[in-house]
């Protein structure tokens, strides 16, 4: 079950977006960026079973890089590979919220502090300006796909912005996890648009170097996320 389509679809991809998340460069970039967007945002359902070609062919990208991909994304927990059996996306449980929450809890605040701390003026400026775009954002007429899109882009600038990449490398998986159990529960959801304020003001705060604030703002963030998730099952 392969959705037909040339590449992820990230919605109204800003110059500030593309600055703060450099686009891929290979081909095995291309693929991965594609087929890892396709499982995060549930294009491709959970336990489905992922064809190679089928990939290959809906993406425009050789079987060889595709295939790279998979095994990259196996590492990350979003697909499973079985003996003669073939591979498949990961099923998206519930009970692993707590698991993943109790990670980026952690490690969310460490990111936004650091981002806060040693960001240098280009990248500040790009998280304010991305801050002034999520809030002239008309929530009520927007897509809650392409605004889970938003929620995205926010967490990868914060992540690239903190300069370690150990960290970033190891939130954005996280983050990937937590956003596909985001997207199951996505239209049960209430309150979105507080959702979405809670970024403006992280990015902002990170904008202005303010250290303290942003580490509650993200610790925040992150358990206000795990409540609304529980909330809406």
């Amino acid at each position: 079950m392969v959705p037909r389509l040339s590449g992820p679809k990230m919605g109204a991809v800003t110059a500030t977006s593309q600055e703060l998340e450099p686009a891929p460069v290979s081909l095995a970039d291309r693929a991965y960026a594609a087929i890892q967007d396709l499982l995060i945002m549930l294009d491709i359902p959970p336990m489905a079973p992922i064809d190679d070609g089928a990939l290959s062919e809906s993406l425009g990208i050789g079987r060889t890089p595709v295939r790279e991909a998979l095994k990259r994304l196996q590492a990350e927990r979003l697909v499973v590979s079985y003996p003669r059996r073939g591979t498949f996306a990961t099923g998206v449980d519930i009970t692993d919220l707590a698991y993943i929450s109790e990670i980026r809890v952690q490690l969310e605040p460490l990111a936004a502090r650091r981002a806060a701390q040693t960001a240098d003026r280009g990248i500040r400026g790009k998280l304010a300006e991305l801050a002034d775009e999520i809030e002239a954002l008309d929530v009520t007429a927007i897509d809650r796909t392409d605004l889970m899109r938003w929620d995205l882009r926010v967490h990868r600038g914060i992540y690239r912005a903190a300069g370690n990449p150990h960290l970033e490398d190891t939130l954005i998986r996280y983050n990937n996890l937590a956003t596909r159990i985001f997207c199951l529960f996505l239209d049960r959801m209430t309150h979105f648009d507080q959702h979405v304020g809670e970024h403006v003001a992280l990015l902002r705060g990170i904008a202005d170097g303010d250290v303290a604030k942003v580490g509650k703002l993200a610790r925040e963030h992150v358990l206000g996320f795990e409540k609304a998730i529980r909330s809406a099952t």
